[in-house]
């Protein structure tokens, strides 16, 4: 049998059994339900002559070259589905729940298992996921400038049972021009956004949100409009540490074995650092001395932060100054005084 769901119940049962995405592996691959496996009806190539051929001869005659396309792989659709299948239950949708998830539930049914179509397909999801990411939730934002330990103390705000969202591990970047050394590549906007409604979807809206101070892009990935006008709008906590802690943090995170990337990082804020910052700052870093190339660094990302919270939109900006990098404690002030200016 097939059985049409709508978003909310096709979400809510296709987690505990297999999901396939019928879509091509580009339309996969920029953006997707995260449990859902690819399983393309067409690949790129096969989409591409599809809808050229739509485009040029009709409806009809596409299908008749998608049936001849189709017709030749359909006994390793259902070898593959027997590989992975645990129950008698199959999970499916395409763009738009249209003729692509139609006939691979068709097949799937033919032999004999329990489909499950998505109604308005992956459309009907991203709407979900731009529904969730728009929900007025309550922010704190922490900044402060580079080095400060943010992304730490969102991981310790999480430890002490904070809601918390590492915007840049979402992203797969940092949000500077080293932002991307030694991580995997970036996700789309898109997936992105897939990527923080699930994890929005787990949170409770009567209860805050900390995150991270954030421009309106994270490297390649961009924020969404109704969040970023979000936090630009909320409480704003920037924490102050002292130049040597913060140089000490740096050297920590950006060390020898990542030397070519740095040079190449250093390069790109070339024209911002001025041609004198810029060779010294190549020069510390042929020398090794790390410690040296974050200060020079630093004079334009400080200066740049200090620019930008001199621009913020929010009534609600509090500074929180510390001696040491401890973040155990960095925490501990953040939560009592968002306890005590706005309650649990």
């Amino acid at each position: 049998m097939i059985h049409q769901l709508n978003i909310e119940e096709f979400l809510a049962l296709s987690k505990e059994h297999l999901t396939f995405d019928v879509r091509s592996e580009g339309e996969y691959n920029y953006g997707h339900i995260l449990h859902a496996v690819n399983l393309p009806l067409f690949n790129n190539e096969e989409r591409k002559v599809v809808g050229t051929a739509y485009k040029q001869q009709g409806k009809n005659e596409a299908i008749l070259l998608g049936l001849d396309i189709v017709g030749k792989k359909m006994g390793d659709f259902v070898r593959f589905a027997q590989s992975q299948i645990k129950d008698n239950k199959v999970f499916v949708h395409c763009w738009r729940g249209g003729m692509r998830s139609g006939s691979m539930a068709w097949l799937f049914n033919m032999f004999g298992y329990e489909v499950y179509v998505l109604k308005g397909g992956y459309k009907a999801y991203r709407c979900d996921v731009l529904d969730w990411i728009g929900k007025n939730f309550r922010l704190i934002v922490i900044g402060g400038r580079t080095g400060s330990g943010k992304t730490e103390v969102l991981r310790k705000l999480k430890e002490q049972g904070e809601q918390v969202i590492d915007l840049e591990k979402l992203a797969n970047h940092k949000g500077s021009a080293f932002g991307s050394l030694g991580l995997p590549p970036q996700p789309s906007t898109e997936h992105f956004e897939n990527l923080l409604a699930e994890e929005l979807k787990i949170f409770d809206v009567n209860k805050r949100v900390w995150l991270e101070d954030e421009s309106k892009s994270i490297g390649r990935v961009f924020l969404n409009l109704n969040l970023w006008k979000n936090m630009v709008a909320s409480p704003l906590f920037v924490i102050d540490l002292p130049l040597n802690v913060r140089l000490e943090r740096l050297v920590a995170d950006y060390g020898e074995n990542q030397m070519k990337g740095l040079e190449e990082a250093i390069t790109n804020i070339k024209r911002r650092l001025g041609n004198e910052k810029w060779k010294n700052a190549i020069e510390a870093l042929h020398a090794k001395d790390f410690a040296q190339v974050a200060d020079i660094t630093l004079y334009y990302y400080d200066k740049a932060y200090d620019k930008g919270l001199s621009l913020k939109e929010t009534k609600e900006l509090f500074r929180f100054s510390f001696n040491e990098g401890d973040i155990e404690e960095i925490a501990k002030v953040l939560i009592a005084e968002a306890n005590k200016k706005y309650g649990n």
